[in-house]
């Protein structure tokens, strides 16, 4: 038991990954481990890389191998994935298959779960950063449609508008009066000018008693002038 289970199981890693063990000692070896990712439209990173590095206790497979998660090398960096970060997560995420797994190899099966934890892990930040981008689009096209859209009409809103609309008409009203006695006062300057008061200006101003007095007196002159006119 032990020893042989290792070399055994050490031999069926070699038909699966060809190209990605390598030994470091009789007990200890690496496996490259490619992330499947699809990134989006725009997105050209490379598929991150991790590094497995398997050290085989004396009585294992009946006791959990140690683990370790590494990048390789100059590995570029990804937008959704750092192994630095992650690591621990990663491999924790392994100790429910290690358990069930107690007294067989099981390596195989680790690293089936570990690519599978991982290229999910970058699944569900690529969805998050989506949702992020339409959420910040649909918030810009909400901005943009504030333009083309009124406000509501409701009492206030209405009161409101009307107490507006009337100081700004009467506002008008009395800047076109000033630009009009302006406007006269330049084209009879140096004449003498009669001001034509309405009826309302003139019973404003305490002139309507005054003017019905001056109407007799004009009847009363005109009836004189009547008379002389007849006694010639």
């Amino acid at each position: 038991m032990g020893r042989e289970e290792q070399i055994e199981e050490r031999e069926v890693l070699d038909s699966i990954f060809p190209e990605e063990i390598q030994d470091i000692s009789e007990t200890e070896y690496r496996i490259s481990i490619l992330l499947d990712v699809t990134n989006d439209d725009g997105d050209e990173s490379e598929p991150p890389t991790m590094l497995l590095k398997v050290t085989y206790p004396e009585v294992y497979p009946d006791e959990a191998p140690i683990l370790d998660l590494s990048p390789p090398p100059h590995a570029p960096v990804h937008p959704f994935f750092n192994l630095a970060a992650d690591k621990d997560e990663l491999l924790a995420g392994l100790a429910e298959s290690i358990e069930e797994n107690i007294g067989m190899a099981m390596i195989f099966a680790l690293v089936s779960v570990l690519k599978d934890n991982a290229e999910q892990l970058i699944v569900s930040r690529q969805q998050e950063a989506r949702d992020r981008h339409e959420e910040l689009v649909l918030a810009a096209e909400r901005e943009e449609n504030k333009k083309f859209h009124g406000t509501p009409v409701n009492p206030e809103t209405f009161k409101s508008w009307r107490a507006g609309f009337r100081k700004e008409m009467e506002e008008e009203r009395e800047r076109a009066e000033r630009e009009e006695e302006i406007a006269e006062k330049k084209r009879n300057r140096g004449k003498e000018v009669t001001v034509l008061l309405t009826g309302k200006q003139l019973w404003e101003r305490g002139m309507v008693g005054k003017i019905e007095e001056d109407e007799e007196g004009d009847d009363g002159v005109a009836a004189g002038v009547e008379k002389l006119k007849v006694g010639a």
